[in-house]
């Protein structure tokens, strides 16, 4: 399903190179549900962002789906996030100028959804996830921990192929963490493919793999 070779992510700082991913290789089977670990300022989420296919590195080749997608134009590219994944960012992303359920239906205005579908699945996500009573407000009115969850139902509600996590728990209650977690571990049980960055080792126990980047370089 995802195929790196090779990858290279640097900036240039006064004409020195200063890496943030090193000669990454890594293969990724489509069911899998994997971790990437690593101290702060490893690449873990530079890595997953490139996954994402929301940044691009300098070197390297990246295969999606049997897609070479780094020569792909930037409209295809698009699709291929609208079609076939949901990213949870660690800062939520949220439109501040949609109330939360609008939020959780842009998706699936991308995906064309007609509009009684888009209602259905927005009042169920609504109702997995215990928001209904906050359908209405705006994300500068949640508090940080509810983003999140906005967050996690609007990557779920156009029922990915490939779930993309960066730090899904960060800010829950432990809780709200051990449920959400138990979600994925659903959802990857019916097939859908997972890839989290992590710092909580009893999250990584969810997953069948854990990648530990160290310095951009998987150890």
């Amino acid at each position: 399903m995802i195929q790196l070779n090779n990858i290279f992510k640097w900036y240039t700082i006064g004409g020195t190179r200063s890496y943030v991913l090193k000669d990454v290789n890594l293969t990724i089977e489509k069911g899998d549900f994997v971790s990437i670990m690593g101290p702060s300022g490893s690449g873990k989420s530079s890595l997953l962002h490139i996954i994402g296919l929301l940044d691009e590195p300098n070197e390297g080749q990246y295969t999606f789906m049997e897609e070479e997608v780094l020569s792909l134009k930037a409209k295809k590219r698009n699709q291929l996030f609208q079609t076939h994944m949901g990213f949870v960012f660690q800062s939520y992303h949220l439109i501040d100028e949609l109330t939360v359920y609008e939020n959780i239906e842009t998706p699936l205005i991308y995906k064309n959804y007609a509009s009684a579908e888009r209602k259905a699945i927005v009042a169920d996500m609504l109702d997995k996830f215990g928001i209904v009573g906050k359908k209405d407000l705006f994300p500068a009115q949640l508090s940080g921990g509810q983003q999140q969850i906005v967050g996690i139902a609007r990557a779920l509600a156009g029922k990915p192929t490939l779930i993309l996590a960066d730090e899904p728990t960060g800010n829950l209650n432990s809780q709200q963490g051990e449920e959400i977690m138990t979600l994925f571990k659903k959802l990857n049980e019916e097939g859908v493919t997972i890839i989290q960055v992590t710092h909580s080792e009893k999250n990584a126990t969810y997953g069948n793999r854990i990648i530990n980047l160290l310095d951009g370089q998987i150890k």
